[in-house]
């Protein structure tokens, strides 16, 4: 059997450690469950796997999912090196009813990575970023004033459809950004994206359809191409790979 661990923990463990607080929530009368600051998929994915254990396992109603990945600097990936395009496919599965980014940036440093969001989802989206940047301190310099005007363009150029703050927001910020937006027509999602095309994704997105050219799959794990990798196999180590 093959173990897969993400920062010290098997995925079992953190399927278990999901599924406990999900659980929790649900019976403390959650109306969603909120996935959120995603910085690596697989944690995400985990997290998807274990919700979706309790409505289908334990056949707890099921209630809307929201997930939210963070893009952890100006390149446009998460800590782990994927896009948000690519984040979108890895975690598509989950059907979340809203997606998007929280976190790590301020509005003007995200508005990118947003409009990329917005135009490959199907999911509402969902957008609350820091007041600015960090200053040297690691405060955040932001007024309500300034950070509703940034957050208000998204709403107004149609691309999101719930709105807030993470670091450095204050309730003044939210009532500020509350006021910036109110009487916008949220984002109208679209009814399909790359329809007839198969969705895949590792660190970026890729996309196959009728009009393809040829595509070379790598192979990861190939007998007759590592003395080492074919001797485990023989000798039934499969839990030396990796």
């Amino acid at each position: 059997m093959i173990k897969i661990v993400f920062l010290g923990l098997t995925f079992q463990e953190l399927v278990k450690a999901y599924g406990d607080q999900a659980r929790a929530l649900l019976d403390g009368g959650a109306d969603v469950l909120l996935v959120e600051t995603i910085f690596d998929t697989a944690n995400s994915k985990a997290a998807i796997f274990a919700i979706k254990q309790l409505f289908d396992d334990e056949k707890r109603p099921e209630i809307p999912i929201f997930i939210s990945g963070t893009i952890v600097d100006l390149s446009g990936r998460t800590l782990s090196g994927q896009t948000g395009e690519a984040f979108l496919i890895s975690t598509k599965h989950g059907h979340p009813t809203s997606i998007g980014l929280n976190c790590a940036l301020g509005a003007k440093e995200m508005r990118p990575f947003i409009e990329a969001i917005s135009r490959n989802t199907t999911s509402l989206v969902l957008c609350y970023p820091n007041a600015g940047l960090p200053n040297a301190l690691g405060g955040y310099d932001e007024t309500p004033e300034e950070m509703a005007e940034d957050v208000a363009t998204f709403a107004r150029d149609g691309l999101v459809n719930i709105l807030g703050g993470c670091c450095g927001t204050t309730p003044d910020h939210i009532r500020a950004i509350a006021k910036a937006t109110k009487g916008i027509i949220p984002r109208e999602p679209p009814k399909s994206i790359r329809p007839n095309h198969m969705f895949l994704a590792g660190l970026e997105p890729f996309y196959i359809g009728a009009d393809t050219n040829f595509v070379n799959i790598g192979e990861r794990c190939n007998v007759a191409g590592s003395r080492k990798f074919c001797s485990l196999i023989k000798n039934k180590k499969y839990d030396v790979i990796d």
